[in-house]
């Protein structure tokens, strides 16, 4: 009798063991997202055409295109609006180029811009500054918590600026 006790007790553990192990609990399972990197290069330079002409040219020192989305380190980009725009990261989305690090904008003539975080929209030419700014010409200094500068009209609409600015004598 002893015998057929723990042979039944082994035997409800074992089978106590295998329904605990392969019984789900919840009715949705872990489905990882397949990252598909579609595109890696070095030390490349890409042109944006379209059928009216060239729209911009962009050098990237390294980069990927994952799920659509290109991402470039040491970001150089110029168009016909834009003498020079630079960036450590910039990621293309859609119609812009999100710019992360020692961002820096150059135009023909005129101010200088700087900033850590932005964004340009290709098709308006506009330059976001969403971080905090410089922008330098000569002597004049102007500082600013945000800013969007019109790379077609050359005008700038900021927030909270703080300026030293020379005029000429009259």
């Amino acid at each position: 009798m002893g015998l057929k006790l723990e042979f039944l007790l082994v035997l409800l553990i074992a089978l106590t063991s295998v329904l605990t192990m392969t019984t789900k609990l919840a009715d949705h399972e872990y489905v990882p997202q397949n990252i598909k990197k579609e595109l890696e290069f070095t030390n490349t330079t890409f042109t944006e055409v379209t059928t009216e002409g060239r729209e911009g040219v962009a050098f990237g020192t390294h980069g990927t295109r994952s799920n659509g989305v290109l991402e470039v380190e040491g970001l150089r980009y110029h168009s016909d609006t834009v003498k020079r725009l630079l960036a450590d990261k910039g990621r293309y989305k859609g119609d812009n180029i999100y710019l992360d690090g020692n961002v820096r904008f150059y135009q023909e003539s005129g101010f200088e811009y700087h900033t850590e975080h932005g964004y340009y929209h290709k098709p308006t030419a506009i330059l976001y500054a969403t971080s905090p700014f410089v922008a330098m010409m000569d002597k004049n200094i102007l500082h600013g918590e945000r800013m969007a500068y019109h790379t077609r009209t050359k005008e700038v609409y900021a927030e909270s600026v703080d300026a030293v600015l020379y005029t000429a004598e009259k």
